[in-house]
């Protein structure tokens, strides 16, 4: 599937902000399955300075920093992404036991090793003991690694809410236990929390998702989001994707962005300000399929 993308982001302050700087993770990055066939980046006001790089975890980023007076911050990125299907559907039955994937030294492969760093916790991802009971519901012993996070992505999906307002990216994730509310972010940081709880290395993904108008209503500009879900290392498979806001396997649908140990690895725009006060944060993102 081709597909187009626009965000558009715009930071409203109530002072005069005289220097900012932000670090940008807007552009797609590319995989097996997911190539990115162009990229747009527009600033308003136009930076003083602009560079692109790579972070740690091969995102692809982009440097700002703005020594103009403004009242006004204006970023949008547009891409075309093209997004295939697994060649061979995955059978989740017949991945490895789960016990075998929780030790760090269940293989000496550069990967496996690799994928060990996200089996930690980490600033938005902290693992405690009701955690860990949530999750061994669904990891008994011997039970294949693949179906058992299905079966916790069903989980959740199924006994939390979804609701905006009722958190931000600074709840911790025993709250989200607590409260069984939340929003994509929220079930993304709680399900790596639950694997990473019995050892598994799990890593949260930052992207876009293509949604649908309830029938009969027209598609809405800007009605789009960014979402957020996660990936489970799994030995012989690989890294394999679960988005427990939707209950499903991501397929071609999901746009991926970036990948980190949790969102403040990947935030679409983050750094900082010198003056602006009090600050509005408008989004509008589209994600349009390409005929």
């Amino acid at each position: 599937m081709l597909y187009d993308v626009r965000h558009q982001t715009t930071f409203s302050y109530e002072q005069t902000v005289s220097v900012a700087q932000h670090v940008l993770h807007l552009m797609p990055r590319e995989s097996a399955r997911q190539r990115r066939v162009a990229f747009l980046l527009n600033v308003d006001p136009e930076p003083t300075q602009q560079s692109a790089g790579r972070d740690y975890f091969g995102n692809s980023i982009h440097y700002l920093t703005l020594q103009a007076p403004h009242d006004k911050l204006s970023v949008e990125s547009r891409s075309r992404v093209d997004v295939q299907a697994p060649e061979i559907p995955l059978d989740l039955r017949q991945s490895l036991p789960w016990e075998q994937l929780a030790s760090p030294m269940s293989s000496s492969s550069a990967e496996a090793l690799d994928a060990q760093q996200f089996a930690f916790d980490s600033p938005y991802v902290a693992v405690d003991r009701d955690i860990r009971a949530f999750a061994t519901q669904s990891f008994p012993a011997g039970r294949p690694i693949l179906d058992a996070a299905m079966d916790l992505t069903s989980r959740i999906f199924n006994e939390f809410e979804y609701q905006g307002g009722v958190s931000d990216i600074s709840t911790p994730v025993r709250q989200v236990l607590r409260m069984r509310k939340g929003v994509c972010q929220d079930f993304a940081h709680l399900q790596i929390a639950c694997l990473r709880s019995l050892g598994l290395a799990a890593r949260y993904v930052s992207g876009y998702l293509l949604t649908h108008p309830p029938e009969g209503q027209p598609r809405l500009v800007g009605a789009d989001a960014s979402h957020a879900w996660l990936s489970l290392w799994s030995g012989p498979a690989g890294w394999v994707d679960f988005d427990p806001t939707n209950d499903l396997i991501p397929g071609t649908k999901h746009i991926t962005v970036g990948w980190g140990r949790d969102y403040g690895d990947v935030s679409p725009i983050n750094g900082f300000i010198i003056g602006g006060g009090a600050h509005e944060v408008t989004v509008g993102v589209d994600v349009t399929p390409v005929v």
